[in-house]
Parts: C-alpha cells; structure tokens; sequence
C-alpha cells in the first residue's frame, strides 16, 4: 500500500517531482563527467610514465631500493618469473639491468645511468626506438650502445665515437669497457636525457659480470584500476625472496603531484555538491511545508507516524532513482562519444606533451567503480537534504496541520 500511494504522490505533483530529480541527475551528470575525465588524464599519464621508465610495477631484490647496490640481483629464470606469467592481469614482462657507472669521453667524465634492456621488448613497450633522433636502434646482440642527446652534447659526441664506461661489477668486479655509439636517443625526460645510456641486457651482464641476474624485472598490467590486487598477489607469492614495487613506490613525486591534483578537483566537486545541495534541500523542504494539511489528514485517519515518515522514504528513493536515470542517460552518450573522440589540446601545452614524446589528449576513464561511488555520493546528498524535512514531519501537530500550518518547537 505504501509503495502504491508513494508512487501515486509524486504524480500528483509532476512537477515537483521532475524538478528535484532533476536537479540530481544534474549533480550526478556532472560530478560522474568530471571524476571520469579526471581519472582518465590520470589513468593516461601514469601509463604514459610508466612505459617511458619505471613501468607501472617492478619486482627487485628486498635490499635493491635502499642499496642500489649492482650485489643485489634477481635471477632469470623461468622458475622466478613463473608467479609473475601466471597472474592474469600481467602482459608485459621485461628484464633490465640499472646501475650507475662513470662515462669518459676526450677530457671529460661524468656519472651516468646505465640501463641494460632487451631491445625489442622495450621498444614494443615504450616505442624507444621512434626516439632515436640518428643513427639506428639497437639489437639484442650488439656490443654498442645509445646514448641521450644531452649527454652526445656534454662530451661532444655523434653517432660512431666512443664512450668509456668505468664501475663496479658484481661483488666486486672491475667493470669496464669502450663502446662505440650506435645512436641518440631523444629521451622525452630531460633529467634522464643529461645522463642515460641504453645497451642490450647481454651486454650490460658482461660488464657487471652479473651471469644470468637482473636488477629488476619490469611488469605492466592489463587493468590499472586492479594494479592494487596485482601488487598484493605478487608480494604474496614471492613473500621475502623480492619486493615487489608499484609506480607510486617507484615514482613518489608523481604520486604526490597526482594527489595533490586530484584533492583540487575532489573540492571542485564538492563545490558542485553543495550548490546542488543546497537546491535540492530547499525544494525538498518546500515539498514538505506545502503537504502538511496532506500529512495532517492521513495522521487523522490512522496513519501512524512510523509510516508516515517511511512513506516519505520510499517517495525519496523512486525520486533518487528517477534522478539517477535520467543523469545516466544524459551523461553516458557524452562520457561514450569522449571515451572513443578524447579531448585533444591545443597550443603551448600540447607542443609540451608531444616534446615529451606523449599524445597531447585528455581520455575519458569508464569505470564501474566511478559511477558506483558518484551514485552512493548522490543518494547520500539527498538523504543529507530530507534529514531536517523528515524531523519536521516527525515534530508535526495534528490540530495545527489540519489548520494549514504549525510544526511543534
């Protein structure tokens, strides 16, 4: 009965009703629009920087972030890596070899990092080889290296000089050797640029003398919303043979600009909130004060106050849900045309996006953990909103109700 006569309520007033529904499907449209637009440039970056450096996760040995120590090495071995293969969010498996080494060229020396990859698996993950500005790409059995154009630039070198590298290998080894350069590398990480030098895994075990041992293993997910789930499976798996590090361990500056941004936009849609909120609460508590002769009559008749107040529940939620769908159907075909047609910027910022070597576009992010969490956030601003309408629906006199006005004080 209570759902028949809440139902038949809101029609008798169509107005009111699409009125408050729709200033909900306004709140939802536009906080659920902004949240995917601003999780996906997120979402876009993050896979962006990973691909270019740190990958989005890196197993290492427990000891290796703190030492950075060329001792503290991982095997390749099928019996290692068989976790990490097994896992179904994993895709991309790369070995590499990170250590430091002193670089000589002429009269000039300096410290650079040493990077030893599988050239063709890096260039399917990050397209490196696209930033080879001259000379040619490498290949798994090369005995040359690249090297960034800043650091060519620091000892004056080109394509075909010689660079010396100069470290300490594993346990203690010297290592050492002369390189001819194969190519340049335009490295879109300027900081990296000044001081990177690519050579295939071979033969950076050679000059560390590190046999068949990496630094790191290099992992991408196919999802990133369940890059959490990943990390705990694979941390669970190899317990305390390794660590297991995701992009935020990795990579805390980006981590914290990223918060730091995404705090900004949390307020922004807060703002949003409360300007709706506070329409909302108005035309709720309108609907209240016009029906009290109404409530009055029904107490009169035997309605207990229990019920009215349950009444007035269930009209909120068809009207909640009347909201929702109508802020669904509005946003989804604009959230579907910008997930395949991303923005895409213009002028100055997207010149700097595409130097770093990225697309300059702004994707959207579809996601049912986003529209889940903006639909409670929605349903939770109006049951905010009815808190004080529903308290005057309890304090209501009967004799004054009845009269056209009067709440108890």
């Amino acid at each position: 009965m209570l759902l028949k006569l809440a139902w038949r309520n809101l029609w008798r007033q169509k107005r009111r009703t699409i009125l408050t529904a729709s200033a909900l499907a306004l709140a939802l449209a536009l906080s659920l629009f902004m949240r995917c637009l601003q999780e996906g440039s997120y979402a876009n970056n993050i896979e962006n920087s990973a691909r270019f450096y740190t990958g989005l996760i890196q197993i290492q040995h427990p000891e290796f972030s703190e030492s950075q120590s060329i001792d503290d090495l991982l095997p390749v071995s099928n019996a290692f890596i068989t976790p990490v293969k097994n896992h179904p969010n994993i895709n991309q498996i790369l070995p590499r070899i990170e250590s430091f080494a002193l670089a000589a060229a002429g009269e000039k020396s300096k410290g650079v990092m040493v990077l030893g990859v599988v050239p063709e698996k890096e260039d399917a993950y990050s397209g490196i080889a696209n930033k080879v500005s001259s000379g040619e790409f490498l290949s798994a059995d090369d005995n040359q290296l690249l090297i960034g154009e800043g650091l060519a630039k620091f000892f004056g070198l080109e394509v075909g000089d010689e660079l010396i590298l100069y470290g300490m290998g594993y346990r203690g080894q010297t290592a050492a050797g002369l390189y001819i350069i194969k190519g340049l590398l335009d490295f879109p990480m300027p900081q990296l640029d000044n001081q990177l030098v690519y050579m295939p895994l071979a033969l950076a075990q050679t000059l560390y003398s590190t046999d068949q041992q990496v630094t790191a293993w290099v992992l991408h997910t196919k999802e990133l919303s369940e890059l959490p789930q990943t990390v705990a499976d694979l941390a669970q798996a190899y317990e305390a043979r390794a660590r297991v590090r995701d992009w935020q361990d990795l990579s805390p500056e980006m981590s914290q600009q990223i918060v730091m941004d995404k705090v900004s936009g949390i307020i922004m849609m807060y703002l949003l909130y409360g300007v709706v909120g506070f329409g909302l609460f108005a035309t709720l508590l309108m609907m209240t004060l016009e029906r009290q002769r109404e409530f009055g009559v029904m107490l009169a008749t035997g309605l207990i106050r229990r019920k009215l107040l349950t009444l007035i529940c269930i009209e909120s939620l068809f009207i909640a849900m009347l909201g929702v769908a109508i802020g669904l159907l509005v946003v989804m075909p604009v959230l579907i045309w910008f997930y395949y047609n991303p923005i895409t910027l213009t002028g100055e910022v997207a010149e700097m996006i595409l130097e770093m070597g990225w697309d300059p576009v702004m994707p959207v992010l579809l996601e049912p953990w986003l529209f889940v969490n903006q639909i409670v956030i929605v349903l939770g601003l109006l049951v905010l909103c009815m808190i004080y309408p529903m308290w005057r629906v309890y304090r209501l006199e009967l004799v004054s109700a009845l009269k056209g006005g009067g709440y108890a004080g």
